[in-house]
């Protein structure tokens, strides 16, 4: 399949080193996005996008999110820079709640966990939702997709 990411690098050059627990989570949402992801450039006019699969590198560059994508064969597919404006409540409320969630499980029963859980979920689909906004024209990805690269945008925050 062409219209998917197959390679994905972080660049957090500069950036704080991450907690046992974010590269974890990192890890994961690297490892589930290359296993599923939809991932389609538009045409650009009447020129139509260099084919897949991508590449994609996710670095925070001048307070911004960069997506910088090439094909297999190493041509530029495309890069485009998002404001991290939209996303700072969002991440925040994310790290806050993961944070009640990590304690949670320490101590509460299995109902109390579960509902927190649920509130950890909203928030990240609410983020997921952002990134799919911020994306339209850009590059058209589906609601999984967005979730782990929302993920990979809060592990971008923690810097």
């Amino acid at each position: 399949m062409t219209n998917r990411i197959y390679k994905i690098d972080i660049d957090d050059t500069g950036l704080a080193a991450p907690t046992p627990a974010i590269e974890q989570e990192r890890n994961v949402a690297v490892f589930d996005l290359l296993e599923e992801n939809q991932f389609i450039l538009p045409a650009r006019g009447d020129v139509p996008p260099p084919e897949g699969p991508y590449h994609l590198q996710l670095s925070i560059r001048e307070r911004r999110l960069v997506f910088d994508i090439s094909t297999e064969a190493g041509q530029k597919a495309g890069e485009f820079h998002l404001s991290l404006g939209p996303f700072r409540q969002v991440v925040k409320d994310y790290f806050s709640i993961c944070e009640s969630y990590f304690e949670a499980v320490k101590k509460l029963p299995p109902a109390q966990i579960e509902a927190i859980d649920m509130g950890r979920r909203g928030i990240h689909d609410e983020g997921a939702r952002i990134l799919e906004e911020r994306l339209l024209g850009k590059a058209e990805i589906d609601h999984g997709t967005a979730r782990r690269l929302f993920t990979l945008i809060c592990v971008l925050h923690w810097g």
